[in-house]
């Protein structure tokens, strides 16, 4: 008869109780047996299966039965286990550990399962402390959840006096989903803060519906005040007492500010009315006034003789000198009085024009004279300078060397700078 002994295997049952496999072996017919104190014990086969994975097979059976009374042992010393609970545990394992067909180290697993029963009198102590502290957990929780409902209940009676319709109207809305999302406290609690919250938002509902039922009743007035005004700014529309109906249409709009708002479609109709009862009184003010305004026509009168001095300086022949007298011209320009606006408007476009056309002068005198860029444009001139005299080269080393093609080439290069030259030193003479 040949045993097979297979390697050790890891696990919490054999780091207790040792390798379990070191107990079993497999005869030559297949049967695995198990060696106890009282002899070897036939445990069963594992037909199809070479004897290191039948031998193994029954290890496992064993191995899961031992971890079992390892977590066993380890949840009663947490304190996880109710004893009673605790005792039965013990008793069945007591019963599975008598019938296993396991290979391992029965024995010492009978044993284990033994000492177990001692341990849960000795951590009855760790188990009264485990469910105090979940008792208290669990008071705890209800204290946080107490305190979650109690700030959405407290939020929501610091809304009940609200004026802020649509968004406090929102926020309730979302207060309420918090409330469904919540955890449920016990009866009487849940109950006692549901009557708060409820009250709470019917309150503010029921202000809310009658907040727009007195607008509504609150527009009618307003309406009725609106047209009042109305009635009277068309009367006072062809008045010519300019000052004293001026001062009543301004009255007007103050009343009319002061009356508030109605319904947006009947408002808008009567804003019209009422702006084209303003607008003849105030069209025919100023017409009246502009034939009366000799001085703003006289003013008109001066600006127009002015403006031809002005413009008589352009072209600019001597920009120094020029530029003396259009600040002498500018200076007696703003000194005039008043004029008409739709006609100054032109008069200063027009004046705008010689102002441009001198700093467009000072520009160009800049530019003429600026250091800078006449060092570029001499800069500009060597280099082209320099590229005609390399085609040239080019050209007749080209030539001679028979490249007539080459050659060509280089002097049509050449003829193209010579017509860049000629630009370029024309705006190097500009700086002279």
């Amino acid at each position: 008869m040949s045993e097979f002994n297979p390697t050790h295997q890891a696990s919490a049952a054999s780091a207790l109780i040792g390798d379990p496999a070191a107990f079993g072996r497999v005869a030559e017919d297949g049967t695995v047996y198990v060696r106890t104190s009282s002899g070897e014990k036939a445990v069963g086969s594992y037909p199809g299966k070479t004897p290191e994975e039948a031998l193994g097979y029954f290890v496992r059976k064993f191995e899961v039965l031992a971890a079992e009374v390892a977590l066993l042992a380890a949840r009663i010393k947490s304190g996880a286990l109710v004893p009673s609970d605790a005792y039965a545990a013990v008793k069945k394992l007591r019963e599975q550990v008598k019938e296993l067909n396991g290979v391992g180290d029965l024995d010492a697993l009978s044993a284990s399962v033994e000492q177990i029963e001692p341990l849960i009198e000795g951590h009855r102590e760790a188990y009264e402390a485990k469910k105090a502290a979940e008792t208290a957990a669990k008071a705890a929780r209800r204290e946080q959840i107490l305190v979650e409902k109690e700030k959405i209940v407290a939020e929501a009676e610091s809304l009940a006096l609200s004026e802020s319709w649509k968004t406090t109207g929102d926020r309730l809305k979302v207060l309420l989903d918090e409330w469904k999302s919540a955890p449920r406290l016990d009866k009487k609690d849940d109950a006692d803060l549901w009557k708060r919250f409820s009250s709470s938002r019917n309150k503010f509902d029921k202000r809310r519906r009658t907040h727009f039922a007195a607008l509504e009743s609150t527009q009618k007035i307003v309406t009725d005040a609106k047209k009042a005004i109305i009635e009277e700014a068309e009367k006072l529309a062809s008045s010519s007492d300019w000052v004293a109906t001026a001062k009543r249409f301004k009255a007007l709009m103050d009343q009319w500010k002061a009356a508030g708002r109605g319904k947006p479609s009947d408002d808008a109709k009567m804003w019209a009315r009422f702006k084209a009862a303003q607008d003849q009184f105030f069209t025919a003010k100023n017409a009246d006034l502009e034939k009366r305004d000799t001085t703003m026509a006289t003013n008109l009168i001066k600006r127009e003789e002015l403006v031809i001095e002005i413009e008589s300086l352009l072209p600019i022949t001597n920009l120094e000198q020029n530029k003396k007298l259009l600040r002498d011209h500018l200076n007696a320009w703003s000194k005039i009085g008043m004029t008409h606006r739709d006609k100054r408007a032109s008069l200063d476009a027009r004046v705008h024009v010689v102002e441009q056309a001198f700093k467009e002068a000072e520009a160009e005198l800049w530019r003429k004279t600026d250091p800078a860029a006449k060092a570029r444009a001499q800069e500009v001139v060597k280099q082209l300078n320099d590229s005609i005299e390399n085609y040239e080269k080019i050209a007749a080393k080209s030539e001679a060397a028979g490249n007539t093609k080459k050659a060509a080439e280089a002097r049509e290069s050449a003829t193209a700078r010579r017509v860049w030259l000629e630009e370029a030193e024309k705006g190097l003479a500009e700086f002279n």
